[in-house]
């Protein structure tokens, strides 16, 4: 699985506007092909940065997810929100490769 993380640069005065944004993307990204993993909010600490994680089995099938994300009109709704309120400030992305023996490993009980 290749893994987009999405690094957000927030208006941190904007928090709950990101929110509505990031929750509009869990009815579409999973609808355009993307495996969403989540979203996450600035909670402690720095009070300007949040995350989105997007896993797609391949670069080609996320090259599929962002044809499908144009065509998709609540996509392209939600990105007209965001580009209004302005409260994305910077946005980056990297893909990552996931070490699969690794990814989403519950805690064990102690003994």
């Amino acid at each position: 699985m290749l893994t987009c993380f999405i690094r957000y640069q927030l208006d941190p005065f904007q928090r709950e506007a990101f929110q509505i944004y990031a929750e509009n993307w869990g009815r579409v990204i999973p609808r355009c092909g993307g495996h969403l993993l989540g979203y996450f909010l600035p909670h402690e600490g720095t009070n300007d940065i949040a995350w989105g994680l997007i896993g797609f089995d391949s670069l080609a099938a996320y090259e599929r997810y962002r044809a499908r994300l144009r065509d998709d009109a609540e996509g392209r709704a939600n990105f007209a929100f965001a580009q209004a309120k302005r409260f994305i400030l910077r946005e980056e992305r990297s893909f990552l490769d996931t070490v699969a023996s690794t990814f989403c490993q519950p805690p064990q009980q102690a003994a």
